[in-house]
């Protein structure tokens, strides 16, 4: 340690001593009047940042109220949501780093300035006041006569005793000098560090959000290119419209009032009336009148509830009213009650009575029907999908995925630091993090760790489900089983990035903390998954027993092979097509229902879908047998453990037809298990020996669930098993109606995408919803599915 002031030199109170003590007690007023002006700069810098932080707040504020105004433009509604989000987590950040200068700079100096200072300010004080002292003794002893021996002896005691006062306060004070300039420099240092550091974990948290959020702003910005276009264009468009109207003659507009039974949105016709009030001073009120489900209805503005004014068109009259003052006027009697109305001219009168007169003839028409009509604003693209008639749900994103995912035990803390109030998760690991150790998971690559945002992302169904079957608990019983015994610490909140990011590799990519089970706990292991009864009720447990379904509907000469030829429409033709199948599905149970019944063998043959699973002893037990029959048996914390301890996802049992993991979750029946092999990079078009792949194996046991899953994962639905069967033909044979809409569209969706070009979207939209909803009834309303027997290949 370097030393200011020498400990020999003060003892010797020498001018060069006195010098340096003059040059240090300047310096350290001077650095006391620096530090005290730094502190007020801090706080003048922390009242600005929060003054920014409240003014960001309501700017964010601003942004969410203009989503909320725009919630009919989806696309604005979401971009501006997830905007908001983004700002409202950099106004967090901006707290976090004005809190870490307060506690670094403010705090920290301050404290400095108040302790040490003050302790050398002390010390200095009494050093002045021993100094003096002694130089008074000094000058009495030199004065003291030589012949008066009592006032020398009084004068040498008194310097005696003051020099070894002085002795010991300016060892001390030197001492306090010594270790204030040493503090100092730790002090500052340490002080501007922390700060600095505080700076570096804000811009790393800012890269990592708006690297999430990248994608999206240059989706927008390529769509905001074509939006000016396509603006432009309908600008054009409404200019020429707007000239071609203002072009025409309006003298005769009150008849262009025309009944149309099937009009798009129900309304048979609708216009302006004036209706006669029943009460006492019969008032004429003009109200929005409409004929729509065989009534007759008004409105006096567009959000209200129509009021009925004729419950059944069938049961009324209409007439002319020729002897009442005003003109135009028409009465429409029902057996309760009778409505006197005005038209505004002689036609539209004529129109009005001639639609309610249409109206009367067509209910009667109608009248022989079940009377159970389908309500011609519902969507033709999911009338078959679910009769509820429900509103569709949509994916889950934002506070409900949050919410969800941290109501499993153990997810309110980061996985691997403990940070509380994660917003971000690892979907195929199945844990939530926080956004550093995000950062940490995404560097890895997404073969060990697949990152997205609980608040930014779009959820699937089947995704939250894996997040809620699995967690930090579970995951980390398997990571961390050997932590504590290798003496490992965990890190915490606010540790050193570099420190977090070498425990993260070393718990995910070494699985250093992984414990390996001994050849005898694997293979109880293995036994004990072969032997849960709900693996080795694969077949029961998905549908219950049915009589044979019918045989789908043909016309004469008609084979398998060209009903389906429908499909092979050129692509201009293939959206129609795609709307119609969706909507009008060729094997309902309502077609089934007029075919004739399939005829009963004499003999049925047990169902056979997959080839039996069958548990016998192998010739090696191995982590990838534990994943295989891990999968079968749905325990995911036993796949997971399995691909902890090395399992290869795509492992084939050669003992076993071939089979993968994937195809015994398919077996087992799991949507959730399947969508889990498939994040950990399962291949969804391997094949077993029989050619089989998993979209084989899920329409042979009619899952409909696993087989759009497949299908949107880019399983191969033109593949061949050995018996040449592709997916779509084993589905037409079971007659399992969903399973061959869901083949069908996907494969004219295909060829859509083929002949608009390589820069194709998606898809068409019908497909896209369609696959929505039976994604959300797989994962939310299964029995809906559950509607069919399996397939049979030993069926006549």
């Amino acid at each position: 340690m370097k030393i200011t002031v020498d400990f020999e030199e003060c003892l010797k109170d020498s001018p060069r001593f006195r010098a340096t003590i003059e040059e240090v007690e300047g310096d350290v007023c001077e650095l006391e009047s620096k530090l005290d002006k730094l502190v007020k700069l801090c706080i003048g810098m922390i009242d600005a940042g929060k003054a920014y932080n409240a003014a960001n707040k309501q700017f964010v504020t601003g942004i969410r109220e203009l989503a909320q105004q725009s919630t009919k433009d989806e696309v604005i509604e979401s971009s501006l949501t997830k905007f908001a989000e983004s700002l409202q987590e950099m106004i967090n950040y901006h707290t976090i780093l004005f809190d870490q200068a307060q506690r670094s700079i403010k705090t920290q100096l301050q404290t400095f300035v108040k302790d040490d200072i003050r302790k050398f300010k002390e010390a200095k004080k009494q050093f002045d006041k021993v100094s003096e002292e002694k130089e008074g003794a000094l000058i009495k002893n030199a004065q003291a006569p030589r012949n008066k021996q009592h006032e020398v002896e009084e004068a040498t005691n008194i310097l005696t005793a003051t020099r070894k006062c002085f002795r010991h306060i300016v060892l001390d004070y030197v001492l306090q000098i010594n270790v204030l300039q040493s503090k100092r420099r730790s002090e500052i240092l340490k002080s501007m560090l922390s700060f600095m550091y505080a700076h570096l974990t804000f811009f790393h948290q800012g890269y990592d959000l708006f690297s999430e959020l990248q994608p999206l702003m240059k989706q927008l910005g390529g769509q905001l290119d074509q939006l000016v276009v396509d603006a432009a264009k309908e600008k054009r468009d409404m200019e020429q419209k707007h000239s071609t109207i203002q072009q025409k003659d309006f003298s005769n507009d009150d008849t262009k009032l025309e009944y149309n039974v099937d009009a798009d949105n129900g309304i048979a016709m609708e216009g302006y009336l004036f209706k006669r009030a029943s009460n006492a001073f019969k008032t004429w009120n003009r109200r929005w009148f409409s004929i729509q489900n065989n009534q007759l209805v008004y409105q006096k503005k567009f959000k209200d509830n129509p009021t009925v004014v004729v419950e059944d068109l069938r049961l009324c009259t209409v007439k002319h009213c020729e002897d009442i003052e005003r003109r135009f006027c028409f009465e429409v009697v029902s057996p309760t009650k009778s409505c006197m109305l005005q038209a505004d001219s002689e036609k539209l009168r004529q129109a009005w009575i001639k639609a309610v007169q249409n109206s009367i003839a067509t209910a009667f028409r109608d009248k022989g029907d079940d009377g159970e009509k389908l309500d011609r604003k519902s969507s033709t693209s999911t009338g078959s999908l679910d009769s509820g008639g429900e509103p569709k749900e949509r994916p889950i994103k934002g506070e409900s995925a949050l919410q969800k995912v941290l109501a499993i035990p153990g997810n309110t803390c980061c996985c691997d630091c403990g940070q509380p109030d994660p917003r971000w998760a690892s979907i195929n690991l199945g844990i939530t993090l926080c956004i550093q150790c995000s950062g940490i998971h995404r560097s890895l690559g997404v073969h060990f760790s697949k990152v997205r945002s609980l608040t930014l992302d779009t959820w699937e169904p089947e995704l939250l489900k894996l997040m809620c079957e699995l967690g930090n608990g579970v995951i980390n019983q398997i990571y961390e089983a050997r932590r504590e015994e290798l003496g490992s610490r965990k890190p915490h909140p606010g540790d050193p990035r570099h420190e977090v990011e070498a425990y993260i590799k070393a718990k995910y990519v070494d699985r250093r903390f992984v414990r390996r089970p001994t050849d005898e706990e694997l293979r109880n292991k293995v036994v004990s998954l072969s032997k849960q009864e709900k693996r080795l009720s694969s077949s029961s447990e998905h549908l219950p027993p049915r009589p044979p379904p019918p045989t789908p509907k043909l016309r004469p000469g008609q084979s398998v092979k060209s009903a389906d030829s429908g499909i092979q429409n050129s692509a201009d033709g293939s959206r129609e097509m795609l709307a119609t199948t969706a909507s009008n599905n060729s094997l309902t149970d309502a077609d089934a229902a007029e075919s004739p019944p399939m005829p009963m063998p004499a003999t049925l043959p047990p169902p056979s879908p997959c080839k039996e699973v069958v548990f016998y002893e192998p010739k090696e037990y191995s982590s990838g047998l534990q994943l295989y029959w891990a999968a079968c048996a749905r325990s995911l914390p036993d796949m997971a453990e399995a691909l902890a301890h090395g399992a290869e996802v795509n492992w084939v049992n050669t003992e076993d037809d071939k089979r993968t993991p994937l195809i015994m979750a398919v077996q087992g029946g799991s949507l959730v298990c399947c969508e889990f092999l498939l994040q950990n990079a399962a291949n969804v078009n391997q094949q077993d020996a029989q050619g089989r792949g998993p979209l084989h194996h899920a329409t042979m046991l009619g899952h409909t669930g696993q087989v759009c899953l497949f299908l949107k994962r880019g399983a191969n639905q033109n593949a061949a098993d050995i018996d040449e069967k592709t997916p779509l033909i084993i589905a037409v044979d079971a007659a399992n109606a969903d399973i061959v809409t869901l083949l069908r569209l996907a494969k004219m969706n295909e060829e859509m995408r083929e002949a608009e070009g390589p820069y194709s979207q998606s898809g068409d939209e019908t497909y896209q919803d369609i696959f929505q909803d039976f994604t959300h009834m797989a994962s939310n309303d299964p029995d809906k599915l559950k509607r069919y027997q399996q397939y049979d290949p030993q069926r006549p």
